[in-house]
């Protein structure tokens, strides 16, 4: 993609807005549905969106490989909104089995093709109960890279890990002061995590200890530098393998943290503990005029942000004379079809968007990079 007049490779329709995506081998996309994502940020200001976009929660997640736009299989009726979709794979990236997040719940269900075509919750093995009470929605989960931790926040605030070989559940013992809505394991340290939450909190975990090794506290921009009506609440959370953090916020920044950086030319050593929270080795990123719904990182010097009203754009990431960072905008291009962007995945050659379109029907634009 090199210019904002290109257009998505592929649209794809479903029945109820889009709430969830993961791309994991070979192309495989996992889209998940339900009622609409963002409800709760909007209602801060215009508490009308609610009832305006309402669609019934079905709960249902569908697998394509793409580029095929044919549904290749399916899970439904889970009975609440997919809130997250994380791919387990082995050693070898051939894809185990899918972790989804519907409700309080986390599901296990197989990766195989060779499963049945149509899954429903009772396919699912195990099914781990994780939100604290009925109101505790979980919000994203997140693979380790060695495979054997499942991290997951919610609305609570909480932010927690699950052994995958024991499935024993431990919860840090600190957490956001409202919604933790992103987590995300860090590349190459399987005890360490870091979350996102709508108290505009960064947090970093250490595992074992369950407790906070780091913080940022984001406050806004001030008036001189741009006026936003919304907070900036922390949506979406990436780390890249080499260790550089990017964190996205509702009010149309992104924060680029190089603190934790692993560099190529070994001039920084291992630290202890990751730095990606060191405010020093970090930089805003004014991107969007309105709430940037999810980033993610395509290479070790590349991410990918995309707006709540559909601007997607890629940047990309070096250091200048004096090795500090510096990020410059590659391309952009806006959403064809989509009123309301709840979710973005992107890997491999794709990148992939979803919503809901003006009459609040779900759909998915799938672009090339």
């Amino acid at each position: 993609m090199s210019s904002e007049s290109a257009g998505p490779h592929a649209n794809i329709a479903v029945p109820s807005p889009v709430s969830a995506l993961a791309l994991g081998p070979d192309n495989t996309l996992c889209v998940g549905s339900g009622a609409q994502k963002y409800y709760q940020i909007l209602s801060h200001a215009k508490s009308r969106l609610m009832n305006l976009y309402y669609a019934p929660d079905d709960g249902s997640v569908r697998w394509y490989h793409l580029p095929s736009t044919k549904v290749s299989r399916a899970i439904k009726s889970l009975g609440a909104e997919i809130s997250s979709i994380a791919w387990l794979t082995t050693k070898k990236d051939d894809p185990e089995a899918v972790w989804i997040a519907c409700g309080r719940n986390a599901l296990r269900f197989p990766a195989s093709s060779a499963q049945k075509m149509i899954m429903t919750a009772a396919d699912a093995s195990p099914s781990l109960v994780l939100g604290e009470d009925e109101d505790d929605v979980l919000n994203e989960l997140s693979i380790s890279d060695n495979g054997k931790h499942l991290a997951f926040s919610s609305d609570s605030g909480a932010v927690g890990v699950v052994d995958l070989s024991s499935l024993a559940v431990r919860r840090m013992r600190s957490r956001h002061n409202t919604v933790c809505g992103a987590v995300k394991s860090i590349p190459d340290r399987p005890n360490e995590l870091v979350s996102g939450g709508y108290d505009s909190a960064l947090l970093h975990f250490d595992v074992a200890q369950g407790t906070i090794l780091s913080r940022v506290d984001i406050t806004a921009p001030a008036p001189s530098e741009g006026v936003s009506l919304s907070p900036p609440f922390v949506l979406s959370v990436s780390v890249s393998a080499s260790g550089l953090l990017a964190a996205s916020t509702a009010d149309g920044r992104v924060w680029l943290g190089g603190g934790g950086e692993k560099r190529p030319d070994g001039k920084k050593k291992r630290a202890r503990k990751w730095d990606g929270l060191k405010e020093s080795e970090g930089i805003w990123l004014q991107v969007a005029d309105g709430p940037v719904v999810s980033v993610a990182f395509t290479g070790a010097d590349a991410f990918v942000t995309c707006s709540l009203l559909g601007i997607i754009t890629q940047y990309l990431v070096s250091l200048n004379a004096e090795g500090s960072l510096e990020a410059a905008k590659n391309w952009s291009a806006v959403t064809s079809g989509l009123e309301k962007v709840n979710a973005m995945a992107a890997d491999g050659p794709y990148v992939v968007l979803g919503g809901f379109d003006t009459k609040g029907k779900g759909i998915v634009e799938v672009w090339l990079r």
